[in-house]
């Protein structure tokens, strides 16, 4: 699937899917994907969302400057992180906003053109 190339912000931009991944413009991410506003890294190890930890986030846990909030992308599905996980995040305070992962690359692209400063993890479809 093809998505729509609509300019007006820097940084990671999605632009499609492939297979279970992610296109980000000329190079496809197989499995999932971490982005920041200025960076995207793969993200092949992600563990079920049930089991997700702050380590696992690997950059983003430490991220800085400290952004809005997480887009979380839990695969083909909604599922919620486990509880501790939230309050992780929001202890640091960064919300997390959950959905599935298709739905959560479309939110990516809205906010950042809207300049919002989030940052996202998407587990492969």
């Amino acid at each position: 699937m093809e998505m729509r190339r609509d300019g007006g912000y820097p940084g990671p931009r999605i632009t499609g899917f492939s297979g279970r991944g992610f296109r980000l413009e000329d190079t496809v991410f197989p499995g999932g994907v971490l982005l920041s506003p200025t960076e995207a890294w793969p993200w092949d190890d992600a563990p079920p969302p049930q089991a997700l930890t702050l380590e696992a986030l690997g950059p983003l846990a430490t991220y800085a400057p400290t952004p809005e909030f997480l887009l979380l992308g839990t695969g083909s599905g909604l599922i919620q992180p486990p509880r501790a996980f939230v309050r992780a995040m929001e202890a640091r305070n960064i919300g997390v906003e959950v959905m599935d992962s298709r739905a959560a690359a479309r939110a990516w692209g809205v906010l950042r053109s809207e300049d919002r400063q989030v940052i996202a993890a998407l587990m492969a479809l």
